[in-house]
C-alpha cells in the first residue's frame, strides 16, 4: 500500500527569473567556481561501507591527477563561500578528504568532506543539481521551522550545508529501543510536531532515511529533535498522505511509540502547539515569505493530475474553499498558510487538522 504513495520519478524544475531575483536579494545566489556536472567526470569509484561493513549506497569517486588539483581547490573555495566570506587565505589549511557520490534517490548528490589540517576538525557539504522544488522546500524550512538553513544556488548547482544528526532509520533500528520511558514520550511529542509541520508546509516523502534525529543533553535529560534532510518532494505529489510522515511504513515504530506514550488529548495539544508556532513564524516572516509564495503561484512545480488530486484531497480534509479553487501549487501553499494563520488569529484550533 505505502509504495503507491510516491509516484514516478520527479522531474527537475528550472529556476525562474523571478525566483533567481528572490535568491539574489537574500544572498542565496552564487557564481560557483565548479558545477555539479564537473564532478560527474570521475574516472573511478569504490563502494563506501559503514562500520558494520554494510553498503551505504554511496561510492567514493576519484579523478585524474590533473583534474583533482583543480577540483580540490574549487571545492575548498566553495567551503569558504558557504561558511565564510569566500576569503582564500584559509584554503592552505583545508583538505578535501573525500568526494562521495550517492547512487540512491532522485537528487544523486555529491558529499564533500572538508578537514581543517590544523586541528583535524571536519565537516561535510553537498553538491546537487539545481531543482526549483528543492529551493522552495529549503526556504520554507528556513522560515517556518525552528532551524536556519545555509545553502547557495545558481542555475546549475545547489550547495547545501550538512545537517548533523542520527539518520532516522538508524535511530529507529539501533537507538529507539534503548530509550527510557521518559525519552520515548519526548520523542513521541517531537514526532507529532514534526508530522504536523511537514503537513502544513507540504514537505513530502519523510521516510525514516530522509530525516535525522538530533539528541541534545540538557541537565539530567536528553532532548530529541527531528529535522528533515531531503527537500526534493516539496509539494509535488498528488496524494495528501505523502505529506504526513505517519503513513510511511518506515516510520511504523515511531508511530507505535506515539500510540503507546500519548493519549489523544496530548496528541491534539501538541498539534495545536505546533500549528500556533508555525502561524507565528508565518506572521513574523513578513514580506520574505509573502514574496516567495507569490513567485511560487506563477510556477509549474507538479503535473496537472497531481495538482488536481492534491487540491481536492486537502479540500475534503479541511472543507476550505480556497484549496478547491487553487490553480497552482503556489495557490495551495498560500491557502495552507492562510488557513493556519486565520485559525491561529481568529478561532479555537482544537478540532482542526485532526
Amino acid at each position: 500500500m505505502e509504495e503507491k504513495l510516491i509516484s514516478k520519478k520527479k522531474p527537475f524544475y528550472p529556476i525562474s527569473s523571478e525566483l533567481a531575483s528572490f535568491l539574489k536579494a537574500y544572498d542565496r545566489w552564487i557564481d560557483t567556481p565548479i558545477f555539479y556536472d564537473d564532478l560527474l567526470r570521475f574516472s573511478g569509484s569504490v563502494a563506501v561501507y559503514d562500520k558494520k561493513d554494510e553498503d551505504t549506497l554511496w561510492v567514493r569517486v576519484y579523478y585524474t591527477d590533473s583534474e583533482r588539483r583543480e577540483i580540490d581547490y574549487n571545492l575548498k573555495k566553495i567551503y569558504t563561500l558557504l561558511h565564510s566570506d569566500g576569503n582564500v587565505s584559509g584554503i592552505p589549511f583545508l583538505n578535501v578528504d573525500a568526494i562521495d557520490y550517492c547512487t540512491f534517490g532522485n537528487s544523486k548528490p555529491f558529499r564533500i568532506k572538508i578537514r581543517n589540517i590544523l586541528n583535524d576538525n571536519f565537516t561535510y557539504y553537498y553538491l546537487k543539481k539545481t531543482d526549483a522544488s528543492r529551493i522552495y522546500g529549503l526556504e520554507f524550512e528556513h522560515m517556518l521551522s525552528p532551524y536556519n538553513l545555509n545553502f547557495l544556488v545558481n542555475d546549475n548547482t545547489l550547495i547545501e550545508e550538512h545537517i548533523a544528526g542520527i539518520p532516522g532509520d538508524v535511530f529507529i533500528k539501533e537507538f529507539l529501543s534503548k530509550c527510557n520511558d521518559s525519552e520515548k514520550s519526548q520523542i513521541a511529542k517531537e514526532y507529532v510536531k514534526f508530522n504536523e509541520r511537514c503537513m502544513i508546509r507540504l514537505l513530502g516523502d519523510m521516510r525514516s532515511y530522509n530525516y535525522v534525529v538530533v539528541p541534545t543533553h540538557d541537565f539530567d535529560q536528553v532532548i530529541y529533535k527531528i529535522r528533515p534532510i531531503d527537500f526534493d518532494q516539496q509539494s509535488f505529489e498528488g496524494r495528501f498522505s505523502v505529506y504526513r510522515p505517519q503513513f510511511f511504513k518506515e516510520n511504523f515504530e515511531l508511530m507505535e511509540v506515539v500510540k503507546t506514550k500519548l493519549n489523544q488529548n496530548s496528541i491534539n495539544q501538541y498539534k495545536i502547539e505546533e500549528r500556533s508556532t508555525v502561524a507565528r513564524r508565518i506572521i513574523t516572516s513578513g514580506d520574505r515569505l509573502e514574496r516567495l509564495v507569490e513567485i511560487m503561484q506563477e510556477e509549474t512545480l507538479t503535473r496537472p493530475e497531481n495538482l488536481k488530486r492534491l487540491r481536492n484531497e486537502i479540500y475534503k480534509f479541511t472543507n476550505e474553499k480556497s484549496f478547491a479553487e487553487s490553480k497552482s501549487i503556489g495557490d495551495i501553499m498560500k491557502a495552507s498558510f492562510n488557513f493556519v494563520r486565520f485559525h491561529y488569529e481568529k478561532v479555537d484550533m482544537y478540532n482542526l487538522f485532526q
